[in-house]
């Protein structure tokens, strides 16, 4: 039987180990700092059958097409969808009204402005709503970053740093939100251990419904 290829290995100040299949049903391990590469093969032949599971599902899942940019197509904004329309009228390079208007000029760059606008939204919202929760839960977070990172949605770190995905932007924000505290909650608890399950459940009562939004959908978060 073929081995399981071992994509990348993450390793931190973290007490666990996780294997996540990734939507590109690609394995990625997240492992404590001096936990032994041979330990972590003999862990991934001990879940192997698992391990292929997860991959034959993400690989059944149909890969969301790049954008074109053409007139008609469709965009997604804190869950609604917009239609794209190239105008000459507007202000800025682009703007959200009933469509996502862009700028006519710049129709031969559309991804990068459509991207730099995305991620300026991101920067907004998403550290909104996370100064938000902050303020809820107690949890404060030293800095909050918005990331291109291409297979994670959040990320926390030990010096008190927390990052968001800007692609997050897209999504409806009830996942925003679920996104945003599950990084809080880790600035306390750094594994995903029951306990840290508990602290987000007494935030998020439906934190299974939002993760399970995420997981099915989160390739359609893109451009």
């Amino acid at each position: 039987m073929q081995e399981i290829e071992i994509s990348k290995i993450i390793r931190s100040k973290r007490r666990t180990i996780a294997l996540v299949v990734t939507h590109d049903a690609t394995l990625v391990i997240r492992s404590p700092l001096k936990t032994p590469l041979d330990y972590l093969k003999s862990l991934v032949n001990i879940k192997r059958d698992w391990i292929r599971t997860k991959m034959r599902e993400m690989q059944r899942k149909p890969k969301p097409k790049d954008k074109e940019f053409i007139n008609g197509e469709s965009f997604l904004y804190l869950g609604e969808s917009y239609k794209l329309k190239i105008v000459d009228d507007i202000v800025g390079d682009v703007e959200l009204k009933d469509n996502l208007l862009l700028s006519q000029e710049k129709a031969s760059c559309a991804r990068d402005v459509v991207k730099k606008w995305y991620k300026s939204e991101a920067e907004k919202k998403i550290k909104e709503r996370c100064e938000w929760y902050s303020r809820l839960t107690g949890y404060k977070p030293l800095s909050i970053k918005i990331s291109n990172a291409k297979k994670r949605w959040g990320s926390s770190g030990y010096r008190g740093t927390v990052n968001y995905n800007w692609r997050l932007i897209m999504a409806p924000m009830e996942i925003i939100d679920y996104v945003v505290v599950h990084e809080l909650v880790h600035l306390e608890q750094r594994d995903h251990s029951r306990l840290f399950w508990d602290k987000v459940k007494s935030i998020q009562p439906d934190f299974k419904r939002r993760r399970t939004w995420l997981k099915d959908n989160g390739r359609t978060l893109s451009i």
